[in-house]
């Protein structure tokens, strides 16, 4: 019996083949040693991740909802977390002290060199279209993985934290959800908008800064990391969503492209104080023990993101596709 959800997408290697038969009921999972052979940041990896994720937010249309709990599933999970938990450690450690993660996001460089700099100055309405779908595995459930930490917060934190997630979600109107907004975006950009479409196109990067969000959001003991994670989104998405809105407008994107970034930089302004002052604050004041993970989820999230931005800046300064799927044959109607 089918169920509702985005179709499973093809593998990339033997961890999320095994993964893939398995959530079919057609074959068994990956050894642990098949675990311990794959790249940490590659396709194959990332994506048996991403799959095993998926199934606590919207699951997949072959795979049945018990899925989610399943004990031998959750092992081989438990596995691949491990590593990918250990090499954001080990490669993302960089500050001491909340203090000093803040202050590095706090400060704009005057010549930007990252993607939105790169798309606002240069970029081409197919980078543009790239961008989105690449973006889209997020987007699409804008917020939701942050929505975890909520019961493991309490006091000023919880109700900080409870603010924002309120106004992600459109304050309670159906047409001003984020992730509504961000369909709307794809709609002006001639991509599809049903959820999970562009999974098989997109890079590992971009699988892993997704990832690393559902990690921190479905473990207790990473909270303070989600913390310092949603912290790196707030403060750094009003000056980057302005520049995104530029290069909206100057690519012709459309109307609803430029709205869901214009949202962001007005938003994510006051989300700032709030995050900062309330939610970091907040949940120091109450567990100052955390504040090391609070610092290295705001390091990791810089770490994945800058990866995540090579890729594409690498592929576009080469002239051809980030995507595993160009989407070419998509853009035709596109002027």
């Amino acid at each position: 019996m089918e169920h509702e959800g985005p179709r499973l997408p093809t593998p990339r290697g033997p961890l999320s083949r095994g993964v893939d038969a398995y959530l079919r009921g057609a074959g068994r999972l990956p050894r642990l040693e098949e675990v311990a052979r794959a790249e940490v940041y590659g396709d194959d990896l990332q994506l048996a991740l991403y799959l095993c994720y998926e199934l606590h937010y919207r699951g997949f249309a072959e795979v049945p909802p018990e899925r989610e709990w399943d004990p031998d599933l959750l092992r081989i999970r438990a596995a691949m977390e491990k590593r990918f938990l250990s090499a954001l450690r080990t490669d993302a450690h960089v500050h001491e002290s909340v203090d000093e993660a803040l202050a590095g996001l706090l400060v704009e460089p005057v010549e930007g060199t990252g993607v939105t700099h790169f798309l606002r100055a240069e970029g081409e309405l197919w980078q543009v279209r790239e961008y989105a779908a690449q973006r889209s595995l997020y987007h699409l459930k804008e917020a939701d993985p942050h929505a975890w930490v909520l019961p493991r917060l309490w006091g000023r934190a919880k109700a900080g934290m409870a603010a924002v997630e309120f106004d992600e979600w459109g304050g309670g109107r159906a047409e001003r959800v984020h992730a509504a907004l961000f369909a709307d975006l794809m709609t002006d950009l001639g991509l599809d908008t049903a959820y999970g479409r562009y999974l098989d196109a997109t890079s590992a990067e971009a699988l892993a800064t997704v990832n690393m969000m559902s990690l921190f959001g479905l473990h207790r003991a990473l909270r303070g990391a989600l913390v310092g994670h949603f912290a790196t989104v707030e403060i750094t998405s009003s000056p980057g969503s302005r520049r995104l809105a530029e290069a909206m407008r100057r690519t012709g994107a459309g109307p609803a492209a430029e709205h869901f970034y214009d949202e962001h930089v007005e938003a994510d302004a006051v989300h700032e104080q709030v995050v900062r002052h309330d939610v970091i604050g907040g949940l120091l004041e109450q567990e100052p023990q955390l504040a090391p993970d609070v610092a290295f989820g705001i390091d990791a999230t810089e770490f994945v993101e800058e990866r995540f931005g090579a890729r594409l800046l690498t592929d576009w300064r080469a002239s051809r596709s980030s995507l595993r799927t160009p989407l070419a044959l998509e853009a035709a109607h596109i002027s």
